[in-house]
């Protein structure tokens, strides 16, 4: 049996430390992972690659 990720699957496989890792019991998907997915999906995902900053966190401020 191949753990190869069929395309046309909907239960892809995930490997973890490559898609996700886990902390404190909860899956924390990667930017790889949300990457390959191809969009966003407006949960506010902690590594989210297409969410924007937004202006006023405590990282902007002087």
């Amino acid at each position: 049996m191949s753990h190869e990720t069929d395309p046309l699957d909907s239960n892809p496989v995930l490997i973890e430390g490559v898609d996700y890792y886990l902390e404190k019991g909860y899956m924390v998907f990667t930017a790889h992972f949300l990457f390959k997915r191809g969009k966003c999906c407006g949960s506010g995902c902690r590594h989210c690659p297409y969410r924007t900053k937004k202006k006023g966190t405590a990282s902007n401020k002087s």
